[in-house]
């Protein structure tokens, strides 16, 4: 998203419009609207006494770079985009090590090659490390065998064979149940549901069937979202391997805007673990997944406001440090990591897509009070998407963007 001072004011005037949240004095967005209708009011004050001084003025404002002047997820500083990074990792596992220990050899990092990957093209990596090493492994789903609707089963077929990369009907409940019952038998199920929306025909089999199957023998059930390629590969091949049921989400805007170095060999990164991706002392700011990036132009713009902004953002909060959290895996989720972090900070906020209302972060903030409640400078604030239906062409104003999320951090540190 550009922060041109036009755009950004488009931005808050459309969602001033817009009854999506109730009026609050500290609302970035009402004090922008107010800001813009004083320096029209003074336009326009100035056209009528100076005439084409304004005009003139207006015209001679250069517009922005193309990209915007914001981090977006091609840009970010979180994306690893060096080799040297990218086998640097934090948390990597290299599966081999092992077998290169017993043989006397030691490859390190620096026998180590990685190659640029978005991040569907890291999670066909993935299945195809799986498929190689796990000949119990089998991938199912609605056009896999074709390569998928987002190419991330691409030659795995022809590669493997049809009888272990293969089509399903378009039943979404009758794949969620094949792969319980082929799981149960001992084999290895990479169950493809084609988008997340048609999941839910399938929760009497996940909820009443997969969670419970694997809770009566002790287990748990596992929910994760990565936030870029390397993560991707790592967290795929780790919820393959692991004996408990695991959702793994992958945000489709993903897929193809997140490039990154990925390692070629076989490596695992650990689940319920987050990770510190900046280093702070005086918020906490959690959030997983997609928001991530937004998370990162949220901070962008506390510490460099534009001059549409500048007014609205005090100096005093400008050299903020914040410490930006990736949860990674949302279930179970690293509370002693949270609790660390806020227990540092004495603030949180927590960022999300799914709704205010029953989303992970009312779970987070509820159990976060609990263990730091003396330790708390503020209430722990979601930013989440309003509780409200909405279509395709009105994401924009569902979903947390960079201007709620600041909302968010200036409102909670100036609490």
């Amino acid at each position: 998203m550009s922060t041109s001072r036009s755009s950004l004011m488009a931005v808050a005037n459309t969602l001033h419009r817009l009854p999506l949240r109730p009026t609050s004095s500290r609302s970035i967005f009402i004090r922008a609207r107010n800001l813009q209708l004083r320096q029209q009011s003074s336009a326009a004050g100035a056209t009528a006494t100076g005439g084409a001084g304004v005009a003139t003025e207006d015209a001679s404002l250069e517009p922005p770079p193309a990209g915007g002047h914001l981090p977006s997820i091609s840009t970010s500083n979180h994306l690893r985009t060096t080799r040297e990074r990218a086998l640097r990792t934090p948390g990597i596992k290299w599966v081999d090590e092992d077998e290169d220990r017993s043989r006397g050899e030691t490859a390190g990092v620096g026998g180590r090659e990685a190659r640029k990957m978005n991040l569907y093209q890291a999670v066909r990596d993935a299945l195809s490390h799986a498929l190689m090493k796990d000949e119990t492994a089998v991938v199912f789903g609605e056009d896999v065998a074709f390569g998928g609707v987002f190419r991330c089963t691409m030659g795995l077929a022809e590669e493997f064979g049809q009888e272990r990369v293969f089509n399903t009907p378009l039943t979404e409940q009758g794949i969620a149940g094949f792969g319980i019952g082929l799981a149960a038998m001992g084999h290895t199920a990479i169950a493809e549901i084609q988008f997340a929306d048609y999941i839910f025909p399938a929760f009497d089999q996940i909820v009443n069937e997969a969670a419970k199957y694997r809770y009566r023998s002790g287990g748990q059930f596992n929910i994760v979202i990565p936030r870029s390629p390397i993560q991707a590969k790592g967290l795929l091949l780790s919820s393959i391997r692991d004996p408990n049921p695991v959702l793994f989400m992958e945000p489709k805007i993903l897929y193809r805007s997140a490039v990154e170095q990925v390692p070629i060999d076989d490596y695992e990164l650990p689940l319920s673990s987050a990770e510190v991706l900046q280093s702070g002392s005086d918020l906490t700011l959690l959030s997983w997944g997609t928001p991530l990036y937004h998370c990162e132009a949220a901070l962008h713009l506390l510490s460099t406001p534009p001059d549409s902004l500048s007014p609205l953002i005090p100096s005093s909060l400008r050299k903020t440090s914040v410490e930006l959290i990736d949860l990674r895996t949302i279930l179970p989720w690293d509370v002693e990591s949270i609790e660390e972090s806020v227990k540092k900070t004495g603030r949180l906020v927590i960022v999300h897509e799914a709704s205010v209302t029953g989303g992970v972060g009312a779970e987070i903030a509820a159990e976060i009070q609990k263990r730091c409640f003396l330790r708390l400078e503020a209430p722990v604030k979601r930013v989440a998407a309003w509780d409200l239906p909405a279509a395709l062409h009105y994401e924009k104003f569902l979903i947390p963007d960079a201007i709620r999320v600041l909302d968010g951090i200036t409102e909670t540190l100036s609490y």
